[in-house]
């Protein structure tokens, strides 16, 4: 039994198929499917139930995968106390970052790390919330920027930035006459959200609570919906309704596109973090990365956790 092997048993437990697994892992189909042959006659059982389209593990063989995951966990811990003298700046560090804040954050951030930590080039991936907190447990990413409300088990979060939220409307909207407006104004409008699934749009649902009913009663398919930040951009300027965007994603020349109205006090507002593995062996790696977040936004910044704090986690 093997390292390699239970990389394979582990891969294809969560592709369910064993051509996904073996590009995965960067080998042919037939070296894996091999490997995991043999494994199953060393342990005399079978780990996966072939008989389907979808390869599913068997009741012995999704114990054994769980015991595997831990097994490759200790792994990655012994190969870094072997090099903890070498600097944990050095290697790969791969971020995942959810679409509200990854077009605004990127552009800065790469320029900053290239500065601060030359030898650890980023490998970058966007999605939703929720596929990148499945990526961060299995390892594919070493850590994820999201936003609160958030709560994993095995996941610590450091806190990056606050970020209040602003209403952008139409040129000419009656809104621009205001020196501020509440949730319940908005409700009032066409408001356009993004499409479900983004946390986003829940946050802004969360904040609006009478936005959120009106939304409840008109259903998806009366609701106008956009699939990206700057798709939403578009669509207000071309007077299809307003909405409500994060700081970070206004840029200096916006107004030239539409207006942007501030919020009653107390503002709806998020809050970013960085999250990561309870078990992960590059602390330092993490406090630079954190710090340089933060730093980036220190108009809305919230203090970020030290590195000793990392290290006591």
């Amino acid at each position: 039994m093997t390292l390699t092997e239970l990389r394979y048993i582990v891969a294809v437990a969560q592709e369910k198929h064993f051509g996904r697994a073996a590009q995965r892992c960067h080998v042919s189909q037939p070296t894996l499917s091999i490997a995991i042959k043999k494994l199953e006659e060393e342990l005399g059982l079978s780990l996966f139930d072939r008989s389907s389209n979808e390869v599913m593990t068997t009741n012995s063989g999704a114990r054994i995968v769980a015991q595997a995951r831990r097994v490759l966990d200790e792994a990655e811990v012994i190969r870094y106390l072997a090099n903890e003298e070498q600097s944990q700046l050095e290697g790969n560090f791969k971020l995942g970052l959810i679409f509200t804040v990854a077009p605004y954050l990127l552009p800065k951030l790469i320029l900053s790390m290239r500065q601060v930590a030359p030898k650890m080039p980023l490998m970058l991936e966007e999605n939703y919330t929720a596929a990148l907190t499945e990526m961060l447990k299995r390892a594919d990413v070493d850590a994820i920027v999201v936003a609160e409300p958030y709560a994993e088990t095995g996941v610590e979060t450091i806190p990056l930035y606050d970020e209040p939220f602003f209403v952008i409307v139409p040129k000419g909207h009656r809104f621009e006459e205001l020196d501020s407006v509440s949730t319940k104004d908005i409700a009032e409008e066409n408001v356009l959200l993004l499409t479900e699934g983004n946390c986003m749009r829940d946050q802004v649902l969360g904040s609006c609570s009478e936005l959120a009913a009106k939304q409840r009663v008109a259903g998806l398919a009366n609701t106008l919906q956009g699939s990206s930040l700057n798709t939403i951009r578009h669509m207000v300027a071309s007077g299809l309704g307003i909405s409500v965007l994060p700081s970070t994603a206004l840029t200096d020349n916006d107004h030239l596109l539409f207006s942007i109205v501030p919020f009653e006090a107390p503002a709806p507002s998020r809050r970013i973090v960085l999250a990561y593995r309870r078990n992960f062996v590059r602390p330092q790696a993490l406090a630079a990365i954190g710090d340089e977040i933060h730093h980036l936004n220190h108009p809305h910044q919230v203090p970020a956790m030290p590195s000793e704090a990392i290290c006591a986690n």
